[in-house]
């Protein structure tokens, strides 16, 4: 038999109701490491087949994590019923998202779904449920003749505009006919966009939507990678999930908004809606961002997995302004020079050191688990800094890595990960991040030229 597991009543009446709706086509997708959907696409006459577990993959050595090799054994992809979503820019499909398994029982390693399905479980033991708000920014340029721009050429006029076209409406009003269809495919897939805007960079945009159960949201945000990238090329348009995509830019951030529900009683745990002598915000809040402020190096690892995503963690843009991206392990309550915010129009900790390559799986299970561990174990975060980490140097507070090497190093040497991941996760996780610092720091840049090559 070639699937996992019976092919049940339900999904082959699910078949039957799409075909009578015009679907022709479904996917299955699994995430890689970079975030990005893979699946094949079966016809709708497949459905209940895929379902049950009928495609199989070889998927070591995607997106660059593993070494791939024909002998192994194959992995299969078990799409999720509950996350099927019709794609709003081509009605033809249906998409799923799908945890990666071997023979529809052991979990792959390599399945970041997996990874986090497996913190929530802890989660759930603790008598908790892990809600999840992010904030993707992302870049929309224009490519050039050849397919890329060698500088991103906005779609809107906002290059014009300086020092920032940050919540200018002009230039989101420049940018409507895709900002709008975007929010029109967001809305009729179940993401209740509340907001959406111009950001701080030439071409880059948010979009917030409501906040949902954790595991919902990431696959959500893996639907609306794959989303905005297929619209923007209806409007001959690229989008990049790139950190830093230009030296003067600012960085692209995707805010991890994060509470802890009770199972028992429903009620959000970090805030107990009473102001007194030590605020609304709960002893759980607290010991929750200790949790994380303790494991931040390790967990930039995966929350800023990139060469280039160190490009954004620094304290000025070129122009001398400041990046408002996180560079002192430190929390603070409204205070966006902080790593941790806890704001105040919301019961939520925001964790603003996670950038938009950021796989959304891998970073929600990391916090997770540290932030459980700052509860289990009582840990106390100091006092909040109330003033401008820029000016305060951090009020003598660790820093963020400044690199790539640096985090990954902290995430080998931390207790916590071998908690998280797999070990094979593990190894091929510091195998890839390894090879990928040592390529970009052998690379000689033209910035070295400039500076040395007439000079020494």
């Amino acid at each position: 038999m070639d699937t996992a597991k019976i092919i049940e009543s339900d999904h082959i009446s699910l078949m039957e109701e799409l075909k009578k709706d015009g679907v022709e086509y479904a996917m299955g997708c699994f995430i890689d490491v970079s975030g990005r959907c893979k699946s094949k696409i079966v016809p709708i006459s497949e459905l209940a087949r895929m379902l049950a577990g009928s495609e199989r993959y070889t998927p070591r050595g995607l997106g660059d994590l593993g070494v791939m090799t024909p002998d192994e054994e194959e992995v299969v992809a078990l799409p999720d019923p509950a996350t099927m979503k019709r794609v709003p820019w081509d009605r033809r499909l249906v998409w799923f998202a799908a945890d990666m398994s071997f023979g529809g029982q052991e979990a792959f390693a390599l399945c970041p779904r997996s990874i986090l399905k497996r913190q929530l479980d802890v989660a759930t033991e603790r008598g908790y449920r892990f809600n999840l708000g992010v904030e993707p920014e992302v870049y929309v340029f224009r490519p050039d003749a050849n397919g890329r721009s060698a500088y991103l050429d906005p779609m809107s006029r906002s290059e014009k505009l300086r020092p920032t076209p940050a919540y200018d409406a002009e230039a989101a009003l420049d940018s409507m006919p895709f900002l709008s269809r975007m929010v029109e495919h967001l809305n009729a897939t179940g993401f209740e966009v509340y907001s959406f805007d111009s950001e701080g960079g030439d071409g880059q945009y948010e979009f917030d939507f409501a906040y949902r159960e954790a595991l919902v949201m990431c696959d959500q945000l893996s639907f609306f990678k794959l989303m905005i990238r297929q619209v923007a090329k209806q409007f001959g348009l690229e989008a990049t999930f790139m950190p830093k995509p230009y030296t003067e830019s600012w960085g692209s951030g995707a805010h991890f908004n994060m509470s802890l529900e009770s199972l028992a009683t429903g009620n959000n745990i970090f805030f107990d809606g009473e102001a007194g002598s030590g605020g609304p915000w709960t002893d759980e809040a607290r010991q929750f961002a200790a949790g994380i402020l303790r494991h931040a190096r390790a967990i930039a690892a995966i929350a800023t997995p990139t060469v280039n995503s160190y490009k954004r963690l620094t304290d000025r843009l070129t122009d001398g302004t400041v990046s408002w991206a996180p560079v002192w392990i430190t929390y603070g309550h409204n205070n966006r020079s902080c790593m941790l915010r806890f704001p105040g129009n919301r019961p939520c900790i925001e964790n603003r050191a996670v950038d938009s390559a950021a796989n959304q799986y891998l970073t929600a299970a990391f916090l997770l688990r540290a932030g459980l561990e700052g509860i289990e174990r009582g840990y106390e975060p100091g006092e909040p800094m109330e003033t401008n980490a820029y000016l305060q140097a951090g009020g003598g507070m660790p820093r963020l890595p400044r690199t790539l090497l640096e985090a990954i190093e902290a995430f080998q040497t931390d207790p916590l990960t071998v908690e998280v991941f797999p070990k094979t996760f593990i190894d091929d996780y510091v195998a890839k991040a390894e090879l990928e610092w040592n390529a970009y720091h052998g690379t000689v840049s033209e910035w070295e030229r400039e500076r040395y090559l007439y000079n020494l």
